[in-house]
């Protein structure tokens, strides 16, 4: 399995690209601002095919290079129902004062939209990805957990969660845009994320990646979290 990730843009958003290996379709995770040039270049290294975008969110500094990058590689966009109108006007997802820094830059969707749908499994690029919504940090905010293959040296099961801006390293995403709910996304981490396994690595939206385990015991803002859902009994 491939994994390849980079930040970019002025918010510093992790942008993935994930495959079977070199050399074989791949999907592209929240191509945010000037992520679309590193995104090429990642394709052309791997000799990588992309045939979907995800978005974990609607947020502009995670899907500004997606009508981009969908429309020249004739490929859909994945969102969710609660978010896709952001694609169009970014502007009801930041409110008024982070606005400005549209300007006037128009966006459109992508030329094929599919939305996500809660429980659903997506079967795409040969691998099986679990869609969770999540919301809270936005009204459409999605975690997106690949079936991945066990470990060929070990034969230990490989799992890993792409968390957007639900949770971080350390922390959760912030409340304070509209859509936002402190509270809703507290309960969204307890249901869909504190019943999984401690070795679960989570690939969030920005900053260093994690370990499901590590948050359970070390993350500040799930201390009033209850006993029961910390240790993972509150299950999805």
């Amino acid at each position: 399995m491939l994994i390849a990730g980079f930040a970019a843009g002025m918010f510093q958003t992790n942008c993935y690209l994930v495959a079977e290996g070199p050399g074989s379709d791949a999907i592209i995770i929240d191509p945010g601002q000037d992520a679309a040039p590193n995104v090429r270049e990642a394709l052309a290294e791997y000799s990588l095919t992309p045939v979907a975008i995800f978005l974990t969110h609607g947020h502009l500094d995670h899907t500004w290079n997606a009508q981009e990058l969908a429309d020249e590689f004739s490929i859909p966009a994945y969102i969710h129902a609660a978010d896709r109108p952001m694609l169009t006007d970014p502007g009801v997802g930041v409110g008024r004062a982070l606005s400005q820094m549209i300007g006037d830059t128009v966006f459109r969707e992508p030329e094929k939209v599919i939305e996500f749908v809660d429980g659903e499994d997506v079967e795409i690029a040969g691998i099986r990805w679990g869609v969770a919504h999540a919301p809270g940090h936005s009204p459409g905010s999605v975690l997106l957990t690949p079936d991945l293959p066990d470990d060929p040296e070990t034969g230990e099961s490989v799992s890993v969660c792409f968390s957007g801006d639900v949770l971080f390293n350390g922390s959760i995403g912030r409340t304070d845009l509209p859509g936002g709910n402190h509270q809703q996304l507290l309960d969204s981490i307890a249901a869909t994320l504190m019943g999984r396994d401690d070795h679960q690595v989570i690939l969030p939206g920005h900053g260093p990646q994690t370990t499901i385990g590590a948050e359970r015991t070390g993350n500040p803002f799930l201390v009033d979290l209850p006993d029961a859902q910390k240790k993972g009994r509150f299950g999805l």
